[in-house]
């Protein structure tokens, strides 16, 4: 494939996972808080502690071994074979694994409830571990178009459809353990007939020690990433109890969207198209820094106004049930640069021979965080936000200077995007601050949303229209790619306001 051809490709692909991943961000969005508020922190609390030992267990048997046909420059039937066969081997070993060890897990969190959700979710891993080489395959393909709609339709029908009318019907927790597993049997159903692949079983194959290799790479890069985004609900269950786990489960997940958003829609396409440039590191460079340019740049206020908002935001949406966790979710909003600049970064590692760094780099970071959390964690939810928000943060720096240095480039490279990320915040916070203040008397969370929010919306829109340039050519760029129309009235807009100033 051509350069300008597959620039296209990935260009197209792009589109179509921001798309897609929009419109899953607003089904997921209104789905979760009818059921926060159907179900409550306890039960949400229950799940989240199942969904922690899920994450674990999906990185054991989930993608390890399918990872590899994403990453590969040319691929067989034989490359396919080998990866499913020993995805199935890892899938059910770990399911089972799962299973059995859901009554010591509903022991150790003290809540009889985590071991049938524990034993329901082991199916979920299953289902998982044998969707993973047709989801991998979809994205080497960068046919996002059909990988998105697929994602969507398995949310609503798990979550919108099957865990909507359960929590109506009384079932609590079991709402959301049922939707989990509905969700991921629709995915392999429809990943399998979007792109079917090759069944018998291949245990060996002369391409097989690579494939194997970045399995086991894969395979702890997903335990140390597990261990730091995961010891601190553990650490909450364990200290505390699942009602705070609920609280905080929500917040953080709900500050982690806008960066699942940004992630879901570029780091797939990036990755799978970087795995095509391995050799072309000035274009591997420049795609990178685009991203992180757009992350910075146009992250960084949305970040800070999500914050300033956090506390009406839960008031409106979820209640006063659940207002403990406004806190956290003002925090965790802070975080969402650093987030997004980290996720963006690791592909670099693995489309520049890297791969191990990821885990290599990180395993320090266990030995700070682990004692963080646990005397932090007799504070109550905030004391682990505090712990988990400095993880977060020195997670970011040390994978984005991993990557400066894999694409030869210095902190110089990007320092920009910051400056001009910090600068616009600033403008945006004003105008929050501004509507909040505006609306102080009517004390409604709406009326507030509404002032704050369009008092930054019009400060940003004011900076496209006048003066595009504090933008930086980047994001500039990155507007104009996603979204030429709009670009072409800022850029219009702009003409207009220069020759008015010139006259």
């Amino acid at each position: 494939m051509t350069p300008g051809a597959l620039g296209t490709l990935a260009e197209r692909a792009l589109k179509w996972s921001a798309l897609t991943t929009a419109a899953r961000f607003a089904l997921q969005f209104v789905a979760q808080v009818a059921l926060a508020r159907l179900l409550g922190p306890g039960n949400f609390g229950v799940y989240g502690i199942g969904m922690a030992v899920l994450t674990f267990v999906g990185f054991l048997s989930g993608a390890s071994f399918s990872y590899s046909l994403m990453l590969q420059q040319q691929l067989t039937d034989e490359d396919v074979r080998f990866s499913f066969t020993w995805q199935m081997a890892a899938g059910v070993l770990a399911a089972a694994a799962m299973y059995a060890a859901a009554a010591p897990l509903a022991g150790f969190f003290g809540d009889e409830r985590v071991e049938g959700m524990v034993q329901l979710l082991s199916l979920a891993s299953l289902l998982t571990a044998a969707a993973a080489p047709a989801t991998y395959l979809l994205q080497r393909d960068l046919n996002f178009r059909v990988l998105g709609l697929i994602q969507l339709a398995s949310y609503a029908a798990g979550y919108l459809i099957v865990g909507v009318a359960m929590a109506l019907a009384g079932f609590g927790a079991w709402a959301l353990g049922a939707a989990c597993v509905v969700q991921a049997a629709v995915t392999l159903a429809a990943t399998y007939a979007a792109r079917p692949h090759p069944l018998r079983p291949l245990w060996r194959h002369a391409g097989g020690g690579e494939a194997l290799v970045t399995g086991r790479t894969v395979f702890f890069t997903n335990i140390v990433n597990w261990l730091l985004g995961n010891l601190d609900r553990v650490i909450i269950g364990r200290v505390l109890n699942a009602h705070a786990v609920g609280l905080y489960t929500m917040a953080y997940n709900l500050a982690s969207v806008p960066n699942a958003l940004l992630l879901g829609a570029f780091q797939p396409a990036f990755l799978a198209a970087g795995a095509k440039l391995q050799d072309d590191r000035a274009r591997l460079a420049q795609g990178w820094r685009l991203g992180v340019a757009c992350t910075l740049v146009l992250g960084t206020p949305a970040a800070v106004v999500l914050a300033l908002l956090s506390h009406d935001i839960v008031g409106l949406l979820y209640g006063q049930a659940w207002m403990e966790s406004a806190w956290v979710l003002g925090l965790m909003f802070l975080c969402l640069p650093a987030w997004a600049s980290w996720g963006l970064s690791t592909p670099v590692l693995w489309n520049t021979g890297r791969k191990q760094h990821e885990f290599l780099l990180q395993l320090p970071l266990l030995a700070l965080a682990v004692p963080a959390w646990w005397w932090l964690a007799p504070a109550g939810i905030r004391g682990i936000a505090l712990a988990s928000a400095g993880v977060i943060l020195v997670r970011a720096l040390v994978i984005v200077a991993a990557a400066l240095h894999a694409l030869d480039l210095r902190w110089s490279a990007i320092a920009g995007y910051g400056a001009r990320g910090l600068g616009l915040s600033a403008l945006s916070a004003a105008a929050v601050l501004a509507g909040l203040e505006l609306t102080a008397a009517l004390a409604s969370p709406l009326a507030a949303l509404l002032a704050g929010g369009a008092g930054a919306a019009v400060v940003m829109l004011l900076v496209l229209l006048f003066k595009p340039a504090l933008l930086g050519p980047e994001a500039l760029m990155a507007i104009v790619r996603l979204a030429p129309r709009l670009a072409a009235r800022i850029m219009r807009s702009a003409a207009v306001a220069d020759s008015r100033g010139a006259a």
